[in-house]
This record gives C-alpha cells, sequence and structure tokens, in this order.
C-alpha cells in the first residue's frame, strides 16, 4: 500500500481511538445527570423537566461516537457461521466485499444527517417538549459520528485488502 494509505489509516485510527475514548466518558455524565434528577425529586420536590431527554442526547453521541472505535477494536457483532474457519485472507477478502455494502448504508446515512442538520439549523427546529431544545446540536453529533464511521470503514477497506494481498499495514 502506498504512504497516502497507510498515513490516512494512521490518522483516522488515532483520531477515532481518542474520540471512542473520549466518548466512553459519556457514560459517566449521563449517570451523574441521572443521579442529579432522581435527587432533586427526591429530596427537594423538584423535577428536572430536561433531564431525561439530556440523557438521551448524551446516549445518541455515546453510541455515535463510540461507534468508529468499536469497529477499529472489532468489537461489533459478527455472525459467525463460517467466517471463524476461514484463513486470515479469505477472511479479509469476505470484509472487503461485506464493507461496501457498510459504506453505501453509511453514505445514506451521512447524506440524510447532512439534509436533517441543514434543516434543523435553518429553520431552528425545536424539540416537541416542555423544555424543547435546539435540535441542531445532536442532529450535528450525530453526522459527525456517521461521517467518522464512514473514515473509520474506510480505513478498515484498506487494511482489509492489504491483508488479502498479504501485505498487512502495520
Amino acid at each position: 500500500m502506498s504512504e497516502a494509505i497507510r498515513l490516512y489509516v494512521r490518522w483516522v485510527d488515532t483520531f477515532n481511538r481518542w474520540v471512542g475514548r473520549f466518548a466512553m466518558r459519556l457514560i459517566f455524565v449521563m449517570a451523574a445527570l441521572m443521579l442529579y434528577a432522581i435527587g432533586s425529586r427526591l429530596f427537594f420536590g423538584a423535577p428536572v423537566n430536561w433531564s431525561m431527554e439530556m440523557s438521551q442526547f448524551l446516549l445518541v453521541s455515546y453510541f455515535l461516537l463510540g461507534g468508529p472505535y468499536s469497529m477499529q477494536m472489532g468489537s461489533h457483532v459478527r455472525m459467525d457461521l463460517f467466517y471463524s474457519q476461514l484463513s486470515a485472507r479469505r477472511r479479509a477478502a469476505t470484509d472487503v466485499f461485506t464493507i461496501l455494502f457498510v459504506m453505501f448504508y453509511l453514505g445514506v446515512l451521512l447524506w440524510g444527517g447532512i439534509s436533517s442538520t441543514e434543516y434543523a439549523w435553518s429553520y431552528n427546529q425545536k424539540n416537541y417538549t416542555s423544555w424543547a431544545p435546539p435540535m441542531w446540536p445532536v442532529k450535528a453529533v450525530m453526522t459527525f459520528g456517521i461521517f467518522l464511521m464512514l473514515l473509520q470503514a474506510i480505513s478498515a477497506l484498506f487494511k482489509d485488502v492489504a491483508i488479502a494481498r498479504g501485505k498487512p499495514i502495520e
């Protein structure tokens, strides 16, 4: 593989590792938020109307920003009937074929995410709740997470092509 591809793979893997490790910590923010909401309701009799939505937004961020890191680590669920019996080169060739479908799907999601984020920004879209937060920040995070997942899928494609050719990228 060319040096440009190696640099791309190294940069994307490093960036997604950093973002993924940041996203892992969002679970603690979510837990603290839920504890605050419970404490506020039980001890002070003042329920917090924004806590449930905010925790949902954090959960979306947790999943979508952590997804590329999960793909990088090979932590996604895989249907394994025959896959584990294949050689490393044949597994890589199979992955090259299947990652193309994943990339197409992510491309469609990214296109829809950009359109939805643009709409939310242009029309100041708000959620239909008593808190009524603007929707563009969570939609922007979702679109960014999908974009990172697409970059990671391209990185996985390059790595699998290299393995299938018998020259893995270090």
